[in-house]
């Protein structure tokens, strides 16, 4: 398993299916997909599509990732290396040979601004003298108009300032109150050297903790059945689940997980490669099944 294999094919790029079929069949540890098939807990057919390039066969990228990085650690290969050439045939990353042409925006000359309007002075005094010559002509309709203008504005300064209510007093606040917070969860003392974590966000208050002891597929859904986290945990990889007693989880290798619960490690929940699905993540169902020794 830990055996490196080198590929080289002078003159041609293999893709990451090529690499992972020519290391199963060729060199002294040929080898049967259906093999690896039950030692990683995969299905063959998801196998298959990975050494074919058919990756609609795998619902979804996280999950073709995750397979092709088991599957390349299993035979010797170097798995970031896979990985990085997954990435550019699904289009996730770009090719560092390709370059994109990048659009010129040609920046149009700003159109020029229309003169401004020339105002005849004679014209200007003209409408003024008329103006006021209306002013003058209906004078007692305007000061009818403002004084109902200023009656209006008294009014409502009365009425608004009638119904003004004293608020009362703000009560003091104790300053001896203090709000009560949530207590702090210890660190688990897992038993293998932490790799990477995922959700440390949650490290402070998750309950219920989860760390690999061999390569297993992780999986965790809501109530409502829709995942939340999905991923290829490698050895010693750490994941802090949410709070909540309604998420229920999925390992491709069950005796793989170590799970701790407020801080004490519970006994296994499977038999080592072994799927198990469903298994709730709520804190006193994990309990129930008794801390390990």
């Amino acid at each position: 398993m830990n055996e490196q294999q080198e590929i080289t094919t002078p003159g041609i790029e293999m893709t990451a299916g090529e690499m992972l079929r020519q290391a199963r069949t060729t060199g002294r540890r040929k080898r049967e997909i259906s093999t690896i098939s039950k030692l990683l807990c995969i299905r063959e057919e998801f196998l298959t599509a990975l050494e074919e390039g058919n990756y609609r066969v795998i619902p979804e990228d996280v999950y073709i990732l995750g397979f092709a990085r088991s599957y390349a650690v299993e035979l010797g290969l170097n798995p970031d290396e896979v990985i990085l050439k997954l990435k550019k045939e699904l289009g996730l990353i770009k090719d560092s040979k390709e370059t994109k042409a990048e659009e010129e925006t040609e920046i149009k000359p700003v159109s020029q601004q229309k003169e401004p309007i020339k105002i005849n002075k004679e014209v200007l005094l003209k409408w003024e003298k008329t103006a006021w010559g209306y002013i003058k002509k209906h004078w007692v309709w305007f000061a009818s108009g403002l004084g109902a203008l200023i009656l209006a504005i008294v009014l409502i300064f009365v009425l608004v300032g009638g119904n003004k209510t004293v608020d009362a007093p703000e009560t003091p606040v104790d300053a001896t109150e203090t709000v009560a917070e949530a207590p702090e969860i210890k660190e688990p003392d897992f038993r293998f050297p932490v790799h990477e974590k995922f959700e440390a966000k949650n490290s402070k208050e998750a309950r219920v903790v989860l760390q690999t002891e061999k390569e297993s597929w992780v999986k965790i859904e809501d109530a409502r059945g829709s995942s939340v986290f999905s991923r290829v945990l490698v050895p010693g990889d750490v994941y802090y689940m949410p709070l909540g007693d309604k998420f229920k989880a999925t390992f491709g290798n069950v005796g793989a997980i170590d799970v701790w619960v407020d801080g004490q490690l519970i006994k296994k929940l499977g038999p080592a490669n072994t799927k198990k699905t469903g298994i709730s993540m709520a804190p006193d169902a994990l309990k129930s099944v008794g801390f390990a020794e």
